[in-house]
């Protein structure tokens, strides 16, 4: 298996997570701080070419009662544009909870102020490119 890359896209950072090249375990790679959706997709395209990327597991925001709201349209038009720029294949997973674990992990590492801001989204990813591995794995 080739890597696969997590993205929690947000409106203003944009968590990074890969995986190992077995596709096994996914870590943190980096937070993109940028607001302007053409420009995010265009860096997550240069991450994927860069590591070789196979797959982009994108967050999926369904509100906790499982309705769509207006984030849903922003991650699909991120999806569309990504799909423009690379050939990886895109993934739509549930991302539900995972801002809750990351807050809980970065609590239990004891994670605080401006750092905890700048790997809260990264740390997201990583929950979302994880339990997507582990369902691909079962």
């Amino acid at each position: 298996m080739s890597r696969v890359m997590g993205v929690d896209f947000g409106d203003v950072r944009t968590g990074i997570a890969l995986s190992d090249p077995s596709g096994f375990l996914a870590s943190t790679l980096c937070t993109i701080t940028e607001t302007d959706m053409k420009k995010v997709a265009a860096q997550v395209a240069a991450l994927a070419a860069q590591h070789a990327v196979s797959a982009i597991v994108i967050g999926y925001p369904k509100n906790m009662n499982n309705t769509l709201g207006p984030r849903v349209e922003k991650t699909l038009a991120f999806r569309d544009e990504l799909a423009g720029l690379t050939g990886c294949e895109l993934v739509l997973r549930d991302e539900r909870c995972t801002t809750i674990s990351a807050t809980r992990q970065l609590n239990d590492t004891n994670t605080r102020g401006k750092k905890r801001k700048a790997v809260l989204d990264a740390v997201a990813a990583t929950i979302i490119l994880q339990d997507y591995l582990d369902s691909m794995a079962r």
